[in-house]
């Protein structure tokens, strides 16, 4: 079996299948593994490719658990603020604390204690055709309790697009509303504990070693193997595809299903500015979450290690798209002017990119949400299977990638225990 790409997807499903047994070849056409996965250290700061949490209790965690992956990190939690009218208010974090805080009025109070003591009784699954907005404006007259919901609607999914986003994933995220870990060392860690875990389990890594297409049998309906760029062909019957949508449709060129998957992908763009600073000058507001625009800060060495002693590396972001300003460097200094006044006297190192990917696949309502995403096996194409944070029913970023891989391996196992497969490259 092969595995095309070494991020966390690709590393994942080939750890699964190597400790179900199965000869499997991953190949990664960088020199590196990890994938979006990847941090670089700068004057020894630990910077992500922007602001990376892992979602306690979901997908990815689950299939970490199997792996015997353990992630070591911190929750944030104080020293937390909603940014509004470039001013830092008490961030609620309770039906109580909602009451007192000076972030919504009274009526805006009263409306979203009710809707929260009442969401655990929503069945998010019948909301797939439902647009955020849309059922935002169906439950909440008050535009500031509106306002808040959404807020935290774009730090969960890292999606500003509440016209086109399905309620159904927003609302089952606001239900469970789980804790993040934040990583020590970055999640460059992550990386290396699930390559030990595939080298372990004798998965073979192959790195600068791009596929350039799968190979089919005479009448397209089936893998027989993959087309390396240097030109050598290896005989395998089942492929792997991580990456984005147009990834996978370049190895199969001409088919029009892939591409039709490709073009209808709405990808989420986020516009992240990275700071080193040597210290804080507010060492009490480590977070801050924009309610009337898509802004986000974080200082996440304070539960992480990520940074120098006494120093702080902290992530602002700009969630991009739907009714949004266009991205700008200027309005991310504005966050951290409020966050921590006199920042720019502590900056050792910064980073600032305007149009990161965060997640290849918006589930929208137009589509269905989440059973509106292409599914893990490819319909009409024997033994190809793809992963990603784009494919399958269950999970977003990194739950839904962990989930893709865990539902490919599995596949790929019962068949292999059905029928003998021959090894990569053999």
């Amino acid at each position: 079996m092969a595995v095309m790409g070494g991020g966390l997807g690709g590393l994942a499903t080939a750890a699964l299948l190597a400790r179900g047994g199965c000869a499997v070849t991953l190949y990664e056409r960088s020199k590196q593994l990890g994938g979006r996965g990847q941090t670089s250290d700068v004057e020894g700061f630990r910077f992500n490719l922007g602001a990376h949490a892992l979602y306690q209790g979901g997908a990815a965690m689950r299939v970490l658990e199997r792996l015997e992956v353990k992630p070591e990190g911190g929750s944030p939690g104080a020293g937390s603020y909603l940014l509004r009218g470039g001013r830092l208010q008490t961030m609620p974090r309770g039906l109580v604390s909602i009451m007192t805080t000076d972030a919504l009025g009274l009526s805006g109070k009263l409306e979203l204690a009710k809707l929260l003591a009442s969401l655990g009784g929503v069945d998010a699954s019948t909301l797939a055709h439902t647009s955020m907005r849309a059922w935002l404006e169906q439950r909440l007259s008050r535009e500031d309790a509106r306002d808040f919901l959404m807020a935290f609607t774009r730090v969960s999914t890292y999606c500003a697009d509440m016209d086109r986003l399905s309620a159904e994933v927003a609302v089952a995220k606001l239900q469970a509303m789980p804790k993040v870990l934040y990583l020590n060392g970055g999640w460059s860690t992550l990386v290396s504990m699930l390559e030990s875990r595939a080298r372990e389990a004798g998965a073979r890594l192959e790195l600068s070693a791009k596929v350039s297409a799968v190979v089919l049998t005479e009448d397209g309906g089936a893998i027989r193997g993959v087309r390396l760029g240097d030109g050598t062909e290896h005989a395998v019957d089942a492929v792997v595809a991580t990456g984005g949508p147009g990834d996978v449709a370049e190895l199969v060129p001409g088919d029009a299903a892939l591409a039709r998957d490709a073009a209808r992908a709405v990808p989420v763009m986020a516009a992240t500015l990275d700071l080193g600073l040597s210290r804080l000058p507010r060492p009490d507001a480590l977070f801050a979450l924009g309610s009337d625009g898509p802004w986000y800060a974080s200082v996440h060495s304070a539960v992480a290690k990520l940074a120098p002693e006494g120093g702080a590396m902290v992530h602002v972001m700009q969630y991009l798209g739907g009714r949004g300003p266009e991205a700008s460097e200027a309005r991310l200094e504005d966050v951290m002017d409020a966050l921590q006044p006199g920042w720019r006297e502590y900056v050792v190192a910064r980073r600032y990119r305007p149009s990161l990917r965060v997640t290849n696949w918006l589930p929208t309502a137009e589509t269905g949400g989440l059973s509106g995403r292409p599914s893990v096996a490819v319909p009409h194409v024997r033994g190809l299977y793809r992963v990603g944070d784009w494919v399958g029913p269950e999970g977003i970023l990194a739950d839904g990638v962990f989930a893709s891989a865990e539902a490919a391996a599995h596949a790929l196992l019962v068949g292999q225990q059905a029928a003998p497969r021959r090894a990569a490259g053999g």
